[in-house]
């Protein structure tokens, strides 16, 4: 009796708690955690990006180049110019001793470069170098992982719930973001390169000349963009940058929005250690020039350093609104993307489509609902009724599941939650046809259920699990809309075997309590 009063108290825990955990989607209540709906239901962006990711191989091929001109100048070795000519480096060389030295640095240091020619021309050397292809396949992949990484930080910390990120071929990666209110602000954030970097401003070039298309030699031209806050006309200024990148984002480790004297949004930024002790030595070694701020090639600003800082810690301003203050902190949380991204694909679904897609869903299953009841009402008699409570928990069940593990209703969804109403009664079903033939042996009504429930389960068991186990496999190769299917059909299998199994031979054990007659409602 102990023991029967126990797994009572279990059955009437799991289904207070199932309750609990529904309770949110319809009313504003604890725990205030509802069934997240998919982009097919609650309507939000489909978006396919393409990621630029040769961008990647020139990136590489650029620092390469650098790299090279690192060595050649601490060698004392004289060149005429190593720089990138599409997918290869070219360097010229005065004379055979520079060639020479230059070919022992290249084996060296960089024995992964491949010289696909080598020839005097106007009186120079001219070698052409080149990356292997596998090695350029890699970088390309690299940035295409490293991209989807990137973008889904920052949809998590943008605050949308589900979403389904996942590559598509070699460069595409596609992007379901259910619920969305603002999709410009989402385009924008998603694609926001957010490559930071921390350049002087070349003081001795005259601006007038540059806008000419005389720049100096290791300079170029960029622009700030400013905004009149009474007027809101925005102008760009013109400002000579040295090419050489003296700090980039790739060391910092926060960045939040803050507020000027003024209460106008900033975005303040930290380094790591190793970034800060950069930062320290870059302001103490140009006090008084300016540095540039630069954010995918706009200049943010330009302050003049007034003296050394440390602690690497800096603002960057730029007259922003609230939103792009947070976005642009997100987007440096959350690091660059290695190569531009542009969107292939666009597709926005409404809200309506939505709110219809769950109306039609939920006339199917009421009405299938209603029949399986009204048949098992009139065929089972009394016991039909037992099965169809277990039913209504079966629903009520598989919504606390879905709301507890915040998984994501689609409406594949709720086919998988109308499927799960049929193999739920075709348990019951089961069960009952071997309780009629232990009836029809001549047992009690407490034996020929207690006979019934044991000689069904395993086949139960048989028929659920192996089904269950197709569920696992969807879930885990499946995406988007058969992933939604498999997540309702494996809440629903178990929520089956539980009411199945225990709710309904707990009600039976309640009512035959003292019932030793075979008689039996079945």
């Amino acid at each position: 009796m102990k023991l029967l009063t126990l797994k009572h108290g279990l059955v009437l825990i799991v289904i207070l708690a199932a309750i609990i955990w529904l309770l949110p989607t319809f009313t504003n209540t604890w725990p205030h955690k509802k069934i997240n709906l998919g982009l097919d239901l609650q309507g939000g962006m489909h978006l396919v990006l393409e990621v630029q990711n040769i961008k990647a191989v020139e990136a590489e091929l650029e620092r390469t180049a650098d790299e090279i001109k690192k060595e050649l100048r601490q060698d004392n070795i004289l060149h005429q110019g190593v720089s990138r000519q599409g997918n290869m480096l070219v360097a010229q060389l005065p004379d055979q001793e520079s060639k020479a030295a230059f070919e022992q640095i290249i084996s060296k240091e960089f024995s992964n470069l491949k010289v696909t020619s080598a020839g005097v021309q106007d009186g120079s050397i001219g070698f052409q170098l080149k990356l292997p292809e596998d090695e350029m396949d890699m970088i390309r992949k690299m940035a295409t992982d490293q991209a989807l990484e990137t973008i889904r930080n920052r949809i998590d910390e943008f605050g949308v719930s589900e979403p389904d990120i996942r590559i598509q071929g070699k460069n595409r990666i596609l992007l379901q973001l259910p619920g969305i209110n603002d999709p410009d602000r989402a385009k924008d954030l998603i694609g926001k390169t957010a490559q930071l970097t921390f350049q002087l401003v070349d003081e001795d070039a005259g601006i007038d000349a540059a806008l000419k298309g005389n720049l100096p030699v290791g300079s170029m031209l960029l622009y700030e963009k400013r905004t009149d806050p009474a007027t809101g006309n925005t102008t760009e200024i013109p400002h000579v940058i040295k090419k050489q990148v003296l700090l980039d984002g790739s060391l910092l480790v926060n960045a939040r929005v803050e507020f000027d004297q003024f209460q106008q949004p900033q975005v303040g930024i930290e380094f790591n250690r190793k970034g800060a002790h950069i930062f320290d030595r870059i302001t103490g070694e140009n006090i008084k020039k300016r540095l540039a701020i630069i954010l995918d090639n706009t200049v943010y600003s330009a302050p003049v350093i007034q003296d050394r800082i440390a602690g690497g810690k800096a603002v960057i301003t730029g007259n922003f609104t609230m939103n792009e203050a947070k976005d642009l902190a997100i987007a440096l949380r959350a690091g660059s993307l290695p190569a531009p991204v542009t969107i292939i694909e666009e597709r926005t679904v409404g809200p309506t489509l939505g709110a219809d897609s769950i109306r039609m869903g939920m006339i199917s299953m009421l009405v299938g609902g209603v029949l399986i009841l009204l048949f098992m009402t009139i065929y089972y008699r009394k016991s039909g009724l037992i099965a169809n409570l277990a039913l209504i928990l079966n629903i009520i069940l598989i919504g606390g599941g879905l709301a507890a593990f915040q998984a994501t209703l689609t409406l594949p969804g709720i086919a998988g939650i109308i499927l799960t109403i049929g193999m739920a009664v075709d348990a019951n079903v089961i069960i009952y046809e071997r309780i009629r033939e232990e009836l029809r042996w001549g047992k009690t009504a407490a034996a020929a259920v207690h006979a019934g429930f044991d000689r069904a389960a395993l086949t139960i068991l048989d028929a659920n699990v192996t089904t269950l186990i197709a569920a696992i496999v969807l879930f885990q190769f499946g995406t988007g809309p058969v992933k939604g299917f498999a997540v309702t059909l494996g809440l629903g299998i178990v929520a089956s075997l539980f009411t199945a199994l225990v709710l309904s031979r707990s009600i039976f054990d309640l009512v035959l309590q003292k019932k030793t007659t075979s008689s039996l409602s079945i």
